[in-house]
């Protein structure tokens, strides 16, 4: 007998302790995107206080920014949609926290008109959210825009008062220090496992045939289990499946 979510016929006594893994992993990005919650929460707030949005009535979200970094988390912030502000054409209300723990907010180029501009419009951890209504984890990535570290992103979208887009709520995750917590829990089960997004990209793994940031578009012979709500799958490799 299969368990919910379970995709293929494991065996019933192996499936309660496996599937514990996989909602402890969730219960882990959960912590993550509690603060995401947090900060689309704020945001919302403030759009709906502000019908006109500039980016000084925006910095009143850094304290609670700053306060949410710690932990996994190593930034976080607002990403607005371009033409939201009356200021200015795009915005990142960003904060990071630096590998000496200061926290320092990212400043980039978003003047269209200039050579260096950073149109974050179309990557992934903005995109998702955008196109789908739905939070997202984007990566393992290189996050140029940011730290140029592998990174995780975990992102929902923000709504203003009519409804429409505003941008998206987010928060960043060293993919290091993810495998640091995730591995050693896949490598407790009895056999091969990594995590994968709903792009079929490799988050974390204890195979060497699936590496993180690989793309993993068969995943036959294989049984996979949900992790929790979060929009990853955990896969287990079961030898002569």
């Amino acid at each position: 007998m299969a368990a919910t979510g379970v995709s293929s016929d494991a065996r019933a006594d192996d499936i309660a302790p496996v599937a514990g893994v996989a909602d402890a992993i969730g219960g882990l990005l959960e912590t993550v995107f509690a603060v995401v919650e947090r900060t689309r929460r704020s945001v919302t707030s403030l759009l709906d206080a502000v019908p006109e949005p500039t980016t000084s009535q925006l910095a009143r979200l850094q304290p609670g920014l700053r306060s949410e970094l710690g932990g996994l988390v190593v930034g976080v912030g607002f990403v607005a949609a371009p033409g939201l502000l009356t200021d200015v054409p795009a915005w990142l209300e960003w904060w990071q926290l630096r590998a000496d723990a200061r926290v320092q907010p990212l400043l980039l180029d978003l003047d269209p008109a200039t050579s260096a501009y950073s149109d974050y419009t179309h990557w992934d951890w903005y995109a998702l959210p955008r196109d789908t209504g739905q939070r997202a984890i984007s990566g393992p990535y290189v996050d140029y825009l940011c730290t140029d570290e592998y990174s995780l992103t975990l992102a929902a979208p923000v709504h203003g008062p009519d409804g429409s887009f505003a941008g998206v709520a987010a928060a960043d995750v060293y993919l290091r220090h993810f495998e640091a917590v995730a591995v050693p829990a896949l490598r407790a089960l009895a056999h091969p496992a990594f995590l994968v997004n709903p792009r079929g990209r490799v988050v974390a793994s204890t195979t060497a045939s699936r590496l993180p940031g690989d793309l993993a578009r068969d995943l036959t012979p294989a049984t996979t289990y949900p992790c929790g709500d979060i929009p990853l799958r955990m896969v287990m490799i079961q030898p002569g499946r």
